[in-house]
């Protein structure tokens, strides 16, 4: 029986007679778009601005068409592939009644050809064959993605800009310490909260005094690291605020509960709620693969191997599991994921960082369970509740 959350074949039957087709070609300056219609034996192909409008009005003429030509249109199926537009096209369209699915575009095959022509006229005829495919109900033709609704897209812009703006106080300070170096002066600590009053202090091997474009530069350098950790401190605030505010709430009950896991934080909890655990998973193998936690068989013939990480996921949630795994088996040392770990390594050498994929593929599984049906995993130790 096929799962309700399955996206690698249509749920509902196709009736050729009845559906109107259309595949979209997106990019920046227009949007290229292909239907196949009932009763029209050209398959049509129109390149449009970049307007949503007028693809709905593109969408009704071709509908019309079908009627003149005796097929009465019950259904209007669009997909395009998963890119840089997002998902606000297909939550336009479905807001419009109109049936819009996202293609996972690594799921669409292409020639192997060493130099393959590549137009977007072929590339609508690609999506178009896959998207049909899928239509049919043939599994695994291609797959598509789960369309989040907006509310789902904000709940993890804090997690995401939190990660790109961690890295760069260090930066800063890399950049100041090199800066400071070429002039021969060492040990001044740019972290230091009176470091801003002391660089007018500081002197060259020479005995000369930092030159003043030098020393602005310095300046700028330490007013932007002051801003980008106060910016890091109202994310981290706004986070606590939120969960206090609607503790009961599903991802932030997700989000207590996960914390009360010695060894993980209310930062790592809330990344991986809002990017892996708080999604519709099918079972445990769908949660693992959309980490990217999975492995890419070579077989071929008598040759077995295997090619590393799939690579295919989450890389938010695959990063972070990775380190959560590191850190596990030093605050949880008497669970059963790490005694496994340590019988699995201590015998064998070279194999800790492949095992410990493996590791943070289990240790996932877990945290999903525990979120989801309140299941603790062996010996792991939980703080108390609150």
């Amino acid at each position: 029986m096929q799962k309700l959350n399955d996206l690698s074949r249509s749920p509902s039957p196709l009736d050729p007679d009845g559906t109107l087709i259309a595949v979209i070609e997106l990019s920046l300056s227009s949007w290229l778009v292909a239907g196949i219609v009932p009763g029209v034996e050209r398959q049509p192909l129109k390149k449009l601005a970049v307007d949503e409008s007028a693809l709905l009005k593109l969408l009704h003429r071709w509908r019309d068409e079908a009627a003149k030509a005796g097929h009465h249109i019950k259904r209007i199926a669009v997909a395009f592939e998963a890119g840089r537009d997002g998902f606000w096209l297909a939550r336009w369209l479905r807001a419009h009644d109109i049936e819009a699915h996202v293609i996972h575009a690594s799921s669409v095959a292409v020639s192997r050809e060493h130099r393959r022509a590549k137009t977007d006229r072929l590339d609508t005829s690609l999506l178009k064959r896959s998207f049909l495919g899928w239509l049919r109900g043939e599994r695994d033709h291609c797959k598509m993605v789960a369309i989040p609704t907006i509310k789902d897209e904000d709940a993890k812009r804090p997690n995401r800009e939190h990660e790109s703006l961690v890295g760069e106080p260090s930066r800063i300070v890399n950049r100041m310490k090199a800066a400071l170096i070429r002039l021969g002066i060492r040990g001044f600590n740019p972290k230091l909260k009176k470091a801003a009053g002391r660089l007018e202090d500081l002197r060259t091997p020479e005995g000369e005094p930092i030159l003043p474009n030098m020393l602005a530069e310095l300046r700028r350098d330490m007013e932007r690291r002051q801003l980008i950790n106060d910016q890091i401190r109202q994310i981290e605030d706004a986070r606590l605020e939120r969960i206090e505010q609607a503790p009961g709430d599903g991802p932030n009950a997700m989000v207590l509960l996960l914390a009360r896991v010695i060894g993980v934080g209310i930062e790592t909890a809330d990344m991986l709620v809002q990017e892996v655990l708080a999604r519709n998973m099918r079972d445990r193998r769908a949660v693992a693969r959309y980490a990217g936690l999975t492995g890419s068989p070579d077989e071929s013939g008598i040759k077995r191997r295997e090619k590393e990480l799939a690579r295919s996921g989450n890389a938010r949630g695959r990063r972070g599991m990775i380190q959560l795994a590191w850190r596990f088996l030093m605050l949880q040392k008497d669970s059963t994921l790490a005694q496994w770990f340590r019988g699995r390594t201590e015998s064998t050498r070279g194999t800790r960082k492949i095992m410990i994929v493996a590791l943070a593929r289990k240790l996932l599984i877990a945290l999903w369970r525990l979120v989801r049906e309140g299941v603790v995993p062996d010996g792991v130790v939980l703080r108390p509740a609150q």
